[in-house]
């Protein structure tokens, strides 16, 4: 029992020395050597293992800060785009002043415009990249990032215009006049021209037209009622 006890002493104060030893085997440039290759060989599990070690244990060496960074690419060439999305915000939140933030925000974006629907369906992800893309050319205009982030606005803003004239048209369709009419005008108000202005200026004749036939309607059902 004695030898039990003592073996087992001898054991925790061994073990932290071999667990120390063993985390100085491989430096922060050897993680980030091992990282960096995996990740070019779309290994990218494997990277992201290398690189949290090297954040984990080398966290004021400067190649930790890439580490972040390329967690956060792996992440997206996973379509893991969540773990993507908070991985990115985490690295803009620590490294605000960063010159790689304009990257980030166009990646946190893309995140978001990888995921957007058909017309026809919810267009929470199309708003969500429009904002990220929109921030981006507001704060970093002359970025090489933000120059590519133009291209993705105007598919974003086709999409949620998309969708608008969708649902007026549906409602147009059904006879919901006021409703149709009111997206319509939100279409040409409150969204830049992306080729369906003229489009939903013909409708709001139309819709006028068909209100007035509803009331109209109305009334002479009102009054075939009153008079029986």
């Amino acid at each position: 029992m004695k030898k039990f006890f003592l073996f087992a002493i001898i054991l925790l104060l061994v073990s932290p020395g071999c667990s120390m030893k063993h985390k100085k085997e491989k430096t922060a440039q050897k993680l980030m050597a091992e990282g960096m290759k995996a990740f070019n060989k779309k290994r990218y599990v494997t990277a992201i293992e290398s690189f949290k070690k090297l954040k984990d244990w080398y966290p004021f060496d400067t190649t930790a800060i890439e580490a972040e960074l390329k967690i956060a690419d792996a992440h997206f060439e996973l379509k893991e785009y969540e773990e993507s999305v908070a991985a990115y915000g985490e690295f803009e939140n620590l490294h605000p002043r960063n010159q790689a933030v304009p990257y980030v925000i166009y990646r946190i974006g893309q995140c978001y415009f990888v995921q957007m629907d058909t017309v026809d369906r919810n267009q929470t992800w199309a708003k969500k990249a429009l904002d990220s893309f929109t921030r981006l050319t507001k704060q970093f205009p002359d970025n090489e990032h933000a120059k590519k982030a133009e291209k993705n606005i105007t598919e974003c803003y086709k999409s949620l215009v998309g969708h608008e004239m969708y649902v007026a048209r549906w409602q147009f369709k059904t006879k919901r006049y006021k409703g149709a009419m009111a997206r319509f005008k939100g279409v040409i108000e409150d969204y830049p021209d992306v080729g369906v202005h003229e489009e939903a200026r013909s409708y709001i004749p139309l819709c006028e037209a068909g209100i007035k036939k509803l009331e109209q309607e109305k009334l002479e059902k009102d009054k075939k009622d009153f008079t029986q």
